[in-house]
């Protein structure tokens, strides 16, 4: 698939991996609908990209993705402007490292509202036209912590497995047609999610840094795995190997990893 002139919806766009994605979609991009909780970053990001690219169309939404109400007032508003979106970034996601037993609930929560839900129904809205025309794409941001459970980062890990299982689903039931679905899942990516994840008292281990990746690799690779219809992106050498490990590996080898929260303090 060819991103020329494309019309791509990306949510959590106000920082990160997705304010990336809309900066490197906004030079071949005819319009970007760009979606997240903050709406002055969201301007800021608008404007930013509306000064170095004066054709681009571009509509904001600060919508808060766990809150029902304002996400079904988003698929309402892509169905009431016939919104024909050529690609749909599921990029949004929240994070919390430490045990379950000690976690807030609410914040469990909006990790299943915003992971889970909200990138399943932003699909659902956006897959009907897609088929129709017989072409697009759908990105769903997963993470290596999908392929294999992490305690201390359980329910995260738990909903970014459903994603890149869902990811694989779907992209089966299109498979006569010419609407691509791709699973991007990186590693360790320095962006302020993790600031965001980690708890209040909570020792940082951000790992070995070779293991790393830019943002601007991780989306370039992304994209470029929506160009050549790849179903699984992994960016960075070192991450390729590991998770080959860890798909070959059995359970009772995986159930040996350490919890996270030993790592704190």
């Amino acid at each position: 698939m060819k991103l020329d002139r494309c019309a791509a919806l990306v949510t959590g766009a106000s920082a990160g991996i997705g304010r990336e994605f809309a900066r490197q979609l906004a030079p071949s991009a005819r319009l970007l609908v760009l979606v997240a909780r903050r709406r002055e970053r969201l301007e800021q990001l608008r404007n930013e990209l509306s000064i170095a690219h004066p054709t681009l169309e571009i509509y904001t939404h600060a919508v808060d993705l766990s809150d029902l109400e304002q996400l079904s007032g988003l698929t309402d508003w892509l169905t009431t402007e016939n919104m024909e979106l050529d690609v749909l970034i599921n990029n949004a996601g929240l994070g919390d490292f430490g045990p379950v037993a000690t976690a807030e609930p609410r914040r469990l929560q909006q990790i299943i509202l915003v992971n889970v839900n909200a990138l399943t129904l932003l699909t659902r809205a956006v897959l009907p036209g897609m088929i129709s025309r017989n072409e697009g794409a759908i990105l769903n941001v997963s993470s290596c912590a999908g392929f294999l459970p992490i305690p201390g980062f359980a329910v995260y890990a738990a909903s970014k497995a459903y994603v890149t299982s869902f990811s694989e689903a779907l992209r089966a039931e299109l498979r006569k047609t010419n609407v691509i679905v791709s699973a991007l899942c990186p590693g360790p990516v320095d962006t302020e999610f993790t600031d965001v994840a980690y708890r209040p008292g909570t020792r940082r281990d951000p790992g070995p840094e070779f293991v790393h990746v830019s943002v601007e690799k991780v989306v370039q690779m992304g994209l470029a795995g929506v160009e050549h219809d790849r179903p699984i992106v992994i960016p960075g050498a070192m991450m390729k190997f590991a998770m080959l490990f860890t798909r070959l590996a059995p359970m009772p080898i995986l159930r040996l990893v350490p919890p996270w929260s030993s790592r704190g303090t």
